[in-house]
């Protein structure tokens, strides 16, 4: 199963820009060996429209554009339910062995949140903050780059045993 993750915003070169790359490597390795890669990215502009609503739309349908259609939809968002880190691994990894979709993919909003195209692709709506929150509890830096969030909740990680 492949793994993407959406995101309006762009990270900026230096060293956040080095450190999520090392996760990323460090998280692609973990997939291969889960059967869950390649993991790949997307980082999209934030939408210059006038007024919140025209701007989550206009992101929403960007990041929607650049999904396939036959991937599954996780959006992290403010408003999402909570799970654990095992519950959602669990998750993960039964659309992984009943092959529900070739991919997932994980799409972070812009600062006005998602449009409703994006939430209503969504099956599953996650609280980002929430997923944080654990992952600070267990970090001992207590700074994680993002793509640490999709290694931490992999089937089969240190955390989810």
């Amino acid at each position: 199963m492949r793994l993407l993750i959406a995101a309006v915003g762009k990270l900026k070169q230096g060293p956040e820009r080095e450190l999520c790359t090392h996760y990323f490597g460090r998280a692609e390795a973990l997939g291969r060996s889960l059967g869950l890669s390649p993991l790949s990215s997307i980082e999209l502009s934030e939408s210059r429209a006038p007024d919140s609503a025209a701007r989550r739309s206009a992101e929403a349908e960007a990041l929607l554009a650049k999904i396939p259609d036959d991937f599954i939809v996780i959006s992290l968002d403010p408003h999402g339910e909570t799970r654990s880190s095992e519950a959602f691994a669990s998750t993960l990894g039964a659309w992984r062995d009943d092959a529900v979709a070739p991919g997932a993919a994980f799409v972070i909003g812009g600062p006005d949140g998602h449009g409703q195209a994006v939430l209503d692709r969504a099956p599953l709506s996650l609280m980002l903050l929430a997923l944080l929150v654990v992952l600070m509890t267990l970090s001992t830096s207590g700074v994680l780059p993002w793509p640490l969030v999709l290694v931490a909740f992999l089937p089969g990680n240190r955390y989810n045993r």
